[in-house]
């Protein structure tokens, strides 16, 4: 079974459908898309999938606790963990607040740890486990005006790899996917006068899709990944290489 934070939208909902398609059973998890997450579990459903979705605000001290109970009680054990609810604002470093920093760090890197923590030990016990977390371009070249959003991904990095290191051994994969610039509300809301910019940027010469991404993430799922762990894999039509 396999838990999909920011599952309603964009990369989460491509990777809910491509998760569910493999007949994996899914817990979609989402804060305020509940119309969006209602839909796709509706659609998924209809095709004889098994689409659960929970609602949680991964910014508050005692959620997380809460949501994995919720859907260990409603569906098992969480066997694969894709953390990739993630939330950017804009703001310039002399001028970001406290609260600012804070709730980027919480929702994009702190949600990250208490989940993996909260799931790992099942994994561990069943000697089986997907941990994916899904990082971004911006963790490796920096973004102007959006510093507590790359710290938060190039955080999500480095807890990739301690965690590879402690689960290795219990046969549990942890890795990081690092997005480009993918067709996503997020990236409409700042491509504006930029496109042709972004585009000149990108050897592939367009944005990328939400199911491209989640093709990767449904692979490293898979048992065709079970030698991969510790990696972090650019989805960038080659704007970020190496």
């Amino acid at each position: 079974m396999a838990l999909v934070t920011g599952g309603a939208t964009g990369i989460g909902a491509a990777t809910v459908a491509a998760l569910a398609e493999a007949k994996i059973t899914v817990a979609l998890q989402y804060s305020s898309s509940e119309n969006e997450a209602k839909q796709i579990s509706e659609q998924l459903n209809s095709k004889g999938l098994k689409v659960e979705i929970f609602r949680a605000d991964l910014s508050q001290k005692d959620c997380v606790d809460k949501l994995v109970a919720s859907v260990k009680a409603k569906l098992g054990d969480i066997d694969i963990l894709i953390n990739n609810a993630g939330l950017m604002s804009d703001a310039s470093i002399i001028e970001m607040s406290d609260e600012l920093w804070d709730q980027a760090l919480n929702i994009n890197l702190t949600a990250a740890f208490k989940l993996i923590r909260a799931c790992a030990p099942s994994m561990v016990s069943k000697k089986w486990g997907r941990i994916i977390n899904i990082s971004s371009q911006v963790a490796l070249v920096g973004s102007a005006n959006h510093a507590h959003y790359a710290a938060a991904k190039a955080g999500l990095l480095g807890l990739t790899y301690s965690a590879a290191k402690e689960y290795g051994a219990s046969g549990v994969t942890v890795n990081a996917v690092l997005p480009g610039r993918i067709q996503t509300n997020m990236i409409a809301q700042r491509s504006k006068g930029r496109l042709d910019e972004w585009l000149a940027q990108t050897p592939l010469n367009r944005l990328g899709k939400p199911e491209e991404v989640a093709g990767m993430i449904n692979f490293l799922a898979s048992e065709m990944a079970s030698y991969v762990t510790g990696a972090s894999i650019n989805v960038n039509g080659g704007l970020v290489m190496g």
